[in-house]
C-alpha cells in the first residue's frame, strides 16, 4: 500500500459535475472519506456540481452509480465509496469482487469515469489512516484522481471530427 498520496492536479474550470455513491453501513468511516473528496473537489473545481448518494451497503454502490449517471446530466466522473472488514468468511471478497467488476463495466459501459474506492480494511487502525486522516485518506486520492481523468477524458480527439 502506497503511504503517498498523489500530487493536486491542475484546477478545473467552468461548470463540472460529480457524483458520489456512498454506503451508509459503517458511515463513521464513509464519512471521513466523503467529507475529504468534498474537500478537496471544491479546491480543484471550484464551480463543479458535487451531488451526493447514499445506498445501504457496498454492495449496492454499483446500482446507485448506474442509476445516478443515468439520471444525472452531463456527469463528468462518479466516486464510489464503502468499506467492508476482511474477516474470517469469504463475504468481503466476494463483494469486493462483484463491485469491483460492476463499477468497472458500468464506467465502461458509460464513458464516464467512476472512481473505485470501497475499500477492504483487516483493522480499525488500517479504516483510521485510509478513511479519516490526511495522510493517505483514500477520499483526497478518489477527487484527484477523478480531476485527472476528466483532464484526460477533455484532452482526447471527439468523435465529431468528420473523415
Amino acid at each position: 500500500m502506497s503511504k503517498i498520496q498523489p500530487s493536486r492536479p491542475a484546477k478545473l474550470t467552468g461548470q463540472r459535475r460529480f457524483g458520489i455513491v456512498a454506503s451508509l453501513y459503517n458511515s463513521e468511516y464513509v464519512e471521513g472519506l466523503v467529507e475529504a473528496a468534498r474537500k478537496e473537489l471544491k479546491a480543484l473545481a471550484p464551480k463543479a456540481q458535487v451531488d451526493l448518494v447514499y445506498v445501504p451497503g457496498s454492495y449496492e454502490i454499483p446500482l446507485g452509480v448506474k442509476a445516478y449517471i443515468d439520471s444525472a446530466a452531463d456527469v463528468d466522473a462518479v466516486l464510489a465509496f464503502g468499506l467492508l472488514w476482511d474477516g474470517e468468511t469469504m463475504h468481503a471478497g466476494l463483494i469486493a469482487t462483484a463491485v469491483t467488476n460492476s463499477l468497472l463495466d458500468i464506467s465502461l459501459n458509460y464513458d464516464t469515469p467512476v472512481l473505485h474506492e470501497v475499500l477492504v480494511v483487516k483493522t480499525a487502525e488500517q479504516a483510521k489512516e485510509r478513511c479519516l486522516g490526511t495522510k493517505i485518506n483514500r477520499g483526497t486520492e478518489a477527487a484527484r484522481a477523478a480531476v485527472r481523468m476528466v483532464q484526460t477524458m477533455d484532452s482526447l480527439p471527439s468523435n465529431d471530427i468528420p473523415f
